[in-house]
């Protein structure tokens, strides 16, 4: 029973320890009247998007940024037209949220709430 005792806190311990990854919470929501498509999010050594983006609907993703750099949105209208806006920069160890509104008739809105984490 002891061994068990044992194990159960050093678990606890790690599970307790502070150990942790920085990551940004991401969302991209559409408040338009027509649907969206192809969209990409390119952000420092990667990127992720959805195939479409109904009109009220929200995707949500979560991602961890390796290096620094800008962010760049593609995506397609109602109509078939491609279109690219440029984001806020990253830097490795950002944390916090990044929130992109696809308004009617206007450019997406950024909303951008990080800290970064480095050396800590």
């Amino acid at each position: 029973m002891r061994p068990l005792k044992l194990l159960i806190a050093f678990a606890a311990a790690l599970l307790f320890s502070g150990c942790h990854s920085p990551y940004i919470a991401a969302t991209l929501t559409n408040r338009t009247t027509q649907p969206l498509s192809l969209l990409e999010l390119d952000y420092p050594s990667a990127s992720f998007g959805t195939q479409t983006l109904a009109p009220g609907q929200s995707y949500h993703y979560r991602f961890k940024v390796l290096g620094s750099g800008p962010t760049t949105l593609l995506w397609t209208d109602s109509a078939h037209h491609d279109h690219k806006a440029a984001g806020p920069a990253l830097r490795e160890d950002d944390e916090g949220t990044l929130t992109v509104t696809f308004p009617p008739g206007a450019n997406p809105a950024w909303d951008l709430h990080l800290i970064n984490r480095a050396g800590t």
